[in-house]
């Protein structure tokens, strides 16, 4: 193949995938393919503009562009080699700020495990048969790769998800609870949640003159003196939005939930063809999205800012989540990696196996 037309390859499927990502994105940003879709038309992007650099006989054009890729491939690589201490070091600092709760503790677990288990596993090898210590290594190797590659997919669908920019023009914003402080207090992180919103509004109001109705969704849980809604709602009002403005929504338990009364009292209002966005924190946006689908409530989301050092337990816990929500799909592949590996080592530990097997089957 000659070099013009490898270019014309890559460009013309750089332009495939794009398009076909953004038609998926614009009918439907909350599917998990998005991320697989964007991930082709970027590496096939990368692929092109490298080829063409590379092509290019400018060598002012190639180094200026080379250096800075090798030192991002690099900081990449140093980050990965390094990413049990990274996260033990994430795990100190939630520990001294927040609670020990298992929540809280995710950094700390899988830092531990990836320092860990590659010692157990030359520790235990050498007392099992070839089989097994083939077993072993194999479904340990796929199972990470198929973890680490949903892992990564959802990362971009999460990243892509936060660019949004939403019209001012809402009816509603509903804003979604995160539990009390001393069973009738705001917390910090579900404050900046109302604050995002209440800015939102203000600006909304400054621009198209427009007031919305805040919707503050949260029902009272077992060590709540009040409910959430009633309680983000006494907030808003007291920084400065007007009372009938305001709806408390006190019935919801969860997320789903939160979108599913919200659509109710929405509903209720009598407003035709009603314009709404939800307001929660940023790592939470995409599969909060989800649940608005599944309620039925036609809202996109913007995300408040999270402190930096809450965020990898917080996406990892949003990971597992989405995880769980597909849990049928996802047990049938890793009953699928367990056959394939389990072939694979019967292959690696007798390696006449496979002559032997179509010797049987000339035989029949």
């Amino acid at each position: 193949m000659t070099i013009s037309l490898l270019l014309t390859v890559l460009w013309s499927a750089t332009m495939v995938f794009g398009l076909i990502f953004g038609l998926s994105y614009w009918h439907d940003r909350t599917k998990l393919y998005n991320g697989i879709l964007f991930n082709l038309f970027l590496f096939s992007f990368l692929s092109a503009l490298a080829s063409s650099i590379l092509n290019s006989d400018n060598t002012l054009l190639i180094y200026g562009t080379g250096i800075p890729f090798v030192f991002v491939v690099f900081s990449l690589a140093l980050l990965f080699f390094l990413q049990a201490f990274l996260l033990l070091w994430n795990a100190w600092i939630v520990w001294r700020r927040e609670s020990h709760s298992l929540a809280n503790s995710l950094t700390l677990y899988l830092g531990v495990f990836i320092l860990v288990f590659p010692f157990i596993e030359r520790l235990i090898t050498p007392h099992l048969t070839s089989f097994w210590a083939n077993w072993l290594s194999f479904f340990s190797s796929f199972t990470t790769l198929y973890i680490v590659f949903w892992f990564y997919n959802y990362l971009t669908c999460l990243v892509l998800y936060q660019l949004y920019w939403p019209k001012h023009n809402k009816d509603f914003i509903v804003v979604l609870g995160a539990g009390l402080m001393n069973g009738d207090t705001v917390t910090p992180l579900l404050g900046q949640r109302i604050d995002r919103a209440i800015t939102f509004w203000q600006r909304q109001l400054a621009r198209k003159n427009r007031p919305a109705t805040l919707i503050l969704s949260g029902g009272q849980g077992a060590d709540e003196t009040v409910p959430e809604g009633q309680a983000m709602r006494d907030y808003a009002i007291a920084h400065g939005i007007p009372a009938d403005q305001t709806i408390a929504e006190t019935q919801s338990k969860n997320t789903y939930e939160n979108m599913f009364f919200s659509k109710r009292l929405i509903a209720a209002s009598g407003v035709e063809h009603p314009k709404t966005i939800f307001v929660t924190n940023n790592y939470h946006t995409f599969r909060a999205a989800i649940f608005a689908k599944q309620a039925g409530l036609a809202a996109s989301g913007i995300g408040a800012r999270t402190a930096g050092f809450f965020l990898p337990n917080a996406v990892m816990r949003e990971y597992i989540a989405i995880i769980v929500q597909h849990k049928r799909s996802h047990m049938a592949v890793a009953f699928a990696i367990l056959v394939f590996t389990a072939l694979l080592s019967v292959i690696q530990s007798n390696p006449d196996w496979v002559s032997n097997f179509f010797r049987f089957l000339d035989g029949l």
